[in-house]
C-alpha cells in the first residue's frame, strides 16, 4: 500500500513538473513575442521624425496631420507592457500615416524624392515585420491560453502563478476607421 500512495506521489510530482515546464516555456514564447513586437514598433517610431521632416518641406500648410503624427508616435513610445494601450497607440500611428501618405500623393515632387522612396520602403518593410511579430504573439497567447485553460493544466495554473494574456488585436471600432479611406481636402 506505502509503495502504490508513493508512486501517485512520484507520478503527481512529475505531471506538475512536466505542467510547470510547458507553462514557462509557453511564457516564454509569449514574452519573446511581446518583445518582437515592441522592437518593430520601436523602429517604426524611429523613422517616422525622418519622416515627417521629408514631407514638411513639401508640405508645410498640412501642420494637422504632422502634429497628429507626433501625438501618435508619443503615444507609442510610452505604451509600455499594456497590449491594449499599445494595440490602440499603434492604430492611431497607422492612421496618422496613412494621412501622412496621402497628403504625399499630392505632391509629385516628394514622391520623386530619393529620401522619401527610401523612407516609404522602410516603413512598408517594417509594418510587415510588425504583421508577422503580431501574428507569432497572437500565436504564442493562444497556445498559451490554451495551456491554462486546458485539464489538467488549469488545476495547476493558477496555483503556480500563470494567468491568460491579451491578444494584440483591433477594436472593432479601430477596425473600421483603418478599413475606411483617408479623406484628403486641400
Amino acid at each position: 500500500m506505502t509503495f502504490v500512495l508513493l508512486a501517485i506521489a512520484g507520478l503527481l510530482v512529475v505531471t506538475l513538473i512536466v505542467i510547470y515546464n510547458g507553462l514557462v516555456r509557453t511564457k516564454i514564447r509569449v514574452d519573446e513575442a511581446w518583445s518582437d513586437i515592441t522592437v518593430q514598433l520601436k523602429r517604426r517610431a524611429d523613422l517616422i521624425p525622418n519622416l515627417v521632416e521629408t514631407v514638411k518641406g513639401y508640405a508645410k500648410h498640412e501642420e494637422g496631420v504632422f502634429t497628429k503624427v507626433t501625438e501618435a508616435r508619443t503615444a507609442i513610445l510610452n505604451a509600455g507592457n499594456s497590449v491594449s494601450a499599445t494595440a490602440e497607440a499603434d492604430n492611431m500611428l497607422t492612421g496618422a500615416l496613412k494621412s501622412v501618405f496621402a497628403v504625399a500623393e499630392a505632391y509629385p515632387q516628394l514622391q520623386a524624392s530619393d529620401n522619401f522612396k527610401d523612407l516609404q520602403t522602410e516603413l512598408v518593410d517594417t509594418e510587415d515585420k510588425i504583421q508577422a511579430a503580431r501574428r507569432f504573439y497572437n500565436g504564442s497567447v493562444r497556445d498559451l491560453n490554451t495551456k491554462i485553460r486546458t485539464f489538467p493544466t488549469l488545476i495547476f495554473a493558477g496555483l503556480l502563478g500563470f494567468s491568460e494574456r491579451e491578444f494584440f488585436e483591433l477594436e472593432e471600432s479601430e477596425r473600421a476607421a483603418a478599413e475606411k479611406p483617408v479623406d484628403v481636402k486641400f
